[in-house]
């Protein structure tokens, strides 16, 4: 996986808190739980992930110009 980055900081968009958390390669992640606030967040519409929605970098099949999570 040469060039694919695997870590992103993600930011909360209800309080604003932030961490960089390592991406999985082998999943999307639909749901990610702010440490701060404890909101549940959700993929915006069109992006696949969260990470694509509210990381600093594109989850890793969407870096390597595939569709990410095909099913859904």
């Amino acid at each position: 996986m040469q060039g694919i980055v695997l870590e992103s900081k993600i930011t909360c968009p209800e309080c604003g808190f932030s961490k960089v958390e390592t991406m999985p390669t082998n999943a999307c992640q639909w749901y990610y739980e702010c440490e701060s606030c404890k909101t549940l967040l959700k993929p915006l519409k069109g992006d696949c992930c969260v990470y694509c929605s509210y990381g600093t970098v594109k989850c890793p099949p969407i870096q390597e110009g595939s569709d990410c999570c095909s099913g859904k």
